[in-house]
């Protein structure tokens, strides 16, 4: 505890002296008195320093959504890019979830798998050449390993993260709506894909939902409904699983938040990858 203490008496001396609300950190030898936005910021980073700790080496670093609502589709920053399948706009209500803060890396699957499918090798390049049948496959293994319940996001909760949840600023892309900033895409990745986490982070401070790799949800592709939706799955069955993103190879319209694409769960490119979600313990 005291270790702890003085950690957080470290990390806080210099944000002591801002903001208007006081909280109080209390031990049997030592109060400090702080200022909202520095003790919520100290405490972050405390958090993140045990999660750290405590993660097994193939868990991957995982950001807080909080649920809200939110209009899925393609919405007017889509602009005339938006495809058929991105409507109708629709009013979509999420619950809070976690999702990864980055897309999984190949030293995360090797960890597991004791391969590497892998078209561009890098530890900390996103896996791909994976299948959705692969991802459930790692999904499995790391369950069993954490004792966690590990899964895909479905396409909603993809959608509504990469908006920048309820933080969202209404943009293009997933952070930005100047593309570069954001995303590896065709037309500044050289073919090839990039160590995670190299282009700013979208509001939530998640990384390269858009560009690098496509990711894989969990539903089954197929049409959107016109009525407001309640934690959606999807459709109940079809013959592709949605993939969402862009990556390396393609335009920049393809890394749209609202763009969406299918393959067949037994397909494997070497632009298709996956990032985690699980739900609130």
């Amino acid at each position: 505890m005291k270790k702890m203490i003085v950690l957080l008496l470290a990390v806080l001396y210099a944000g002591t002296v801002y903001g208007q609300e006081k909280e109080s950190v209390t031990s049997s030898r030592y109060t400090l008195v702080v200022r909202g936005a520095a003790f919520e910021k100290a405490l972050g980073k405390l958090k993140s320093r045990q999660d750290s700790a405590q993660r097994h080496p193939a868990e991957p670093e995982m950001i807080f959504v909080q649920g809200g609502t939110f209009r899925m589709g393609g919405t007017h920053e889509q602009g005339s890019d938006s495809d058929n399948d991105e409507k109708p706009v629709h009013e979509v209500t999420i619950s809070s979830f976690y999702i990864g803060k980055y897309e999984v890396t190949q030293t995360q699957w090797g960890l597991l798998m004791d391969n590497n499918p892998s078209s561009f090798e890098g530890g900390n390049l996103p896996v791909e050449e994976v299948s959705w049948n692969d991802a459930q496959m790692f999904i499995e293994r790391l369950n069993a390993a954490t004792g966690k319940q590990y899964r895909l996001p479905t396409e909603a909760e993809w959608e509504y993260a990469a908006r920048g949840g309820n933080r969202s600023n209404g943009y293009r892309y997933s952070g930005s709506n100047f593309i570069e900033i954001v995303a590896w895409f065709g037309d500044n990745s050289d073919g090839t894909t990039h160590p995670v986490g190299t282009k700013r982070p979208n509001e939530l401070g998640i990384h390269d939902m858009s560009g690098n790799v496509w990711e894989w949800c969990y539903d089954w592709y197929g049409t959107y409904p016109a009525s407001a939706q309640d934690n959606p799955l999807g459709v109940s069955s079809g013959s592709c699983r949605v993939n969402r993103g862009g990556g390396w190879y393609g335009n920049a319209g393809y890394c749209r938040v609202a763009t969406r694409y299918d393959y067949s769960p037994d397909n494997s490119r070497g632009f298709l990858g996956f990032r985690l979600a699980c739900n609130p313990e």
